[in-house]
């Protein structure tokens, strides 16, 4: 499956974005889905994730409560939703496909998007 990123830019602290990721292909809708976000001299650390069916998502600690991921199979796209964002979140935002069930762990995850950039300013 192919994957492309979007939706990103810059934003005030405390700002919402909302960042897409769309899939090419019949069988986007069996794929677990994630999001994941890489800072300058950073690695890449997971942010979310969502199951095939959509009904299990899973995030990390420090975007809990603030960012929610959904999918939409009938459009072949997964969602970030980033509400009350902080500086702290600037990284390039990455999607991927993986295992059905979702997960947090990037080698279980076979197939990534280009990467959009998501720039919070204080």
């Amino acid at each position: 499956v192919q994957l492309q990123a979007c939706g990103g830019g810059l934003v005030q602290a405390g700002g919402s974005l909302r960042l897409s990721c769309a899939a090419s292909g019949r069988t986007f809708s069996s794929y677990g889905m994630g999001w994941f976000r890489q800072a300058p001299g950073k690695e890449r650390e997971f942010v979310a994730t969502i199951s095939w069916t959509g009904g299990t998502t899973y995030y990390a600690d420090s975007v809990k409560g603030r960012f929610t991921i959904s999918r939409d199979n009938a459009k072949n796209t997964v969602y970030l939703q980033m509400n009350s964002l902080k500086p702290e979140d600037t990284a390039v935002y990455y999607c991927a496909a993986g295992v059905g069930s979702g997960s947090r762990w990037s080698d279980e995850y076979g197939s990534w998007g280009q990467g959009t950039q998501v720039t919070v300013s204080s």
